[in-house]
């Protein structure tokens, strides 16, 4: 018996601990977010299993994923490049309320009311140029403006079925209504605009002179400018009277995920200022929410917030328009 419990004590004391783990899904881009990830390992012992997205599919695909899974999940956390699709999976019961403590200096406007979701690190979405064909000062000063014939053909943007151009298109549902924003959607037909795989191949339609300009987010014209393409970017208002289109990223806890305590940890740090400081100092070049942040930073860039309630609601109208308009 003495020999047994021995060999017992010697096998117990060989065991090593299992490594806590998270697993998130995530549509922010790899090569940021791997980063952090990275980071947040290092501080806290807890190893990360990351889910990314395609560039093609960019959020919906994990969205769908998150919704599928929901009767027994297998994801903790999810960090989203946008928020209207976090909204929907937070309406359809997929997300736990917890209010992150590392969130308490964003604005209440960024936060959800039940604690379901907290959005960081907007970008914006911007008109794309190519400076060699297209004047600053002849570019239109908001969306609607832009939604015109003459416009349309010589116009790119990503299949607005997926990502923020899915969002976009809503905002203008939302907005300006049913009638004008279908009429946008028949111009973009009928001029026989470009269709892109994504967002970045939006804007390499632009640089290759596919397109003279191009609907797109702030990371991929800095990216193509990184590259030394002659592309710059304007922020039309959505419409007149209106702010920007700014969408940002947001982190929730999925409900009854496998690893609830460690999944919450890694909200606090997704939500925490120094990702906002670190999306910020990447090439991506995120807008930090927190005003502090952006002052210590000289961000001049203020995002201001759209009913995105409002625009979750047109969705499902938007994206039935736009596969009836322009993707038949």
């Amino acid at each position: 018996m003495g020999l047994l419990l021995a060999a017992a004590h010697l096998c117990a004391c060989d065991r090593t601990p299992e490594t806590p783990t998270v697993v998130v899904y995530t549509s922010v881009d790899e090569e940021f977010a791997r980063q952090i990830f990275a980071d947040f390992e290092k501080a806290s012992g807890v190893r990360v299993e990351p889910l990314f997205d395609t560039e093609a599919g960019k959020t919906t695909g994990l969205v769908r994923r998150l919704g599928r899974e929901a009767a027994a999940p297998r994801c903790d956390v999810w960090w989203s490049s946008e928020i209207l699709g976090t909204i929907e999976l937070a309406r359809g019961g997929v997300l736990e309320a917890y209010d992150p403590p590392s969130a308490a200096d964003i604005p209440h406007a960024w936060r959800d009311a039940e604690h379901r979701w907290t959005a960081v690190a907007a970008r914006a979405r911007v008109l794309a140029f190519h400076t060699g064909r297209v004047r600053r000062d002849e570019l239109p000063a908001t969306w609607r403006e832009l939604a015109t014939p003459a416009w349309c053909r010589r116009l790119a943007l990503a299949n607005p079925g997926f990502g923020t151009t899915r969002g976009h298109v809503a905002a203008m549902f939302a907005y300006w209504g049913e009638q004008p924003a279908q009429a946008f959607l028949r111009n973009l037909r009928d001029a026989q605009s470009q269709l892109a795989d994504g967002n970045s191949h939006a804007v390499r339609l632009v640089v290759s002179g596919a397109a003279d300009v191009c609907l797109t987010d702030t990371d991929d014209v800095w990216v193509a400018q990184r590259r030394g393409h002659l592309v710059d970017l304007a922020y039309p208002a959505l419409d007149a009277g209106l702010p920007a289109v700014w969408i940002p990223c947001t982190v929730a806890l999925v409900r009854g995920g496998p690893h609830g305590q460690t999944g919450r940890r890694l909200v606090d740090h997704l939500a925490g200022a120094a990702t906002e400081r670190a999306l910020a100092g990447s090439d991506s070049r995120n807008v930090p929410l927190r005003p502090a942040l952006r002052a210590e930073l000289g961000i001049r860039d203020e995002p201001q917030p759209l009913d995105y309630a409002r625009i979750a609601d047109a969705l499902p109208r938007a994206s039935a328009a736009v596969a009836d308009i322009l993707l038949r």
